[in-house]
């Protein structure tokens, strides 16, 4: 499948008018698997294309270390040949309880569509009960603002229902905030542990819908666990659409796209 193809496929089925409304805004979501220097110049480039069509990006997995930054830099200036202009800010480095587990957040967003309220910052409430504290940030369009959470948990073998249990506590610390909190989660969001913010009225954007890559394809399918997805306030925001990109379509091998991400990109879009 060609490049061109791909791009043309996102602007009919994902481009959606992607905010034809002066106060809808897209987000897509993406652990980016060890962003950094092992991401080469066409990877970034994919990477970029992808992504372009979106106002706000939020990224997991950016290497802790100075190849991390270094990688966003190269993204970011590839997604501005297209002559629009993008900015982004990235977190500081996680407080892991190991070099191994700590890493950076960013966000990326289209300049020209929303702007960005303010500094980002990693949650300090519950810095020692997480293993890498959520990174928010707040963007507004046409006066309406949102705070999107951008979170990668613990591994699903490590129960990362211990971490995301305190999420419930988060629309009380933040209570003028519209809270939308997006990322790779390692649970599928039928797990008992998103209840107690259900029931304050969160929906998930997704519903069983898988955002991981197996291995090797299989007649079921590419696709392996259902991780990845967007928990928004039903009250306050409105959800448009959403859905997820299968990039691993463009390649033959997938274990190629792997190289890239073993996740695929989850995107939804909101009015506010």
């Amino acid at each position: 499948m060609k490049l061109k193809y791909l791009i043309l496929t996102l602007y009919i089925l994902f481009g959606i008018s992607i905010c034809d409304a002066q106060t809808a805004i897209s987000v897509l979501s993406w652990n980016l698997k060890d962003l950094g220097v092992s991401k080469s110049a066409a990877d970034i480039e994919m990477i970029a294309r992808v992504i372009a069509r979106y106002d706000v990006v939020a990224i997991q997995e950016v290497v802790a270390g100075s190849g991390g930054p270094k990688a966003l830099s190269r993204l970011v200036n590839e997604l501005n040949k297209d002559s629009r202009k993008w900015k982004y800010e990235i977190s500081e480095v996680t407080s892991g309880t190991s070099a191994h587990k700590a890493e950076r957040y960013a966000f990326l967003w289209q300049d020209a569509r929303v702007l960005k309220s303010g500094k980002g910052w990693l949650e300090p409430h519950f810095e020692s009960q997480i293993e890498r504290e959520p990174f928010f940030a707040r963007f507004t369009v046409n006066g309406k603002t949102l705070t999107l959470v951008n979170f990668h948990a613990i591994t699903k073998f490590a129960h990362p229902e211990t971490e995301v249990k305190y999420f419930r506590y988060l629309p009380e610390l933040y209570p003028t905030d519209k809270l939308i909190f997006c990322g790779d989660f390692n649970l599928p969001e039928s797990h008992t542990v998103f209840n107690p913010l259900k029931s304050m009225g969160y929906r998930s954007a997704l519903v069983k819908q898988k955002t991981t890559l197996r291995q090797a394809c299989l007649g079921t399918g590419c696709l392996a666990s259902e991780l990845d997805n967007f928990y928004y306030d039903a009250l306050k925001v409105r959800l448009k659409a959403a859905g997820v990109i299968h990039f691993y379509r463009l390649f033959r091998d997938i274990k190629v796209a792997r190289k890239i991400s073993d996740h695929i990109p989850v995107f939804a879009v909101y009015q506010l």
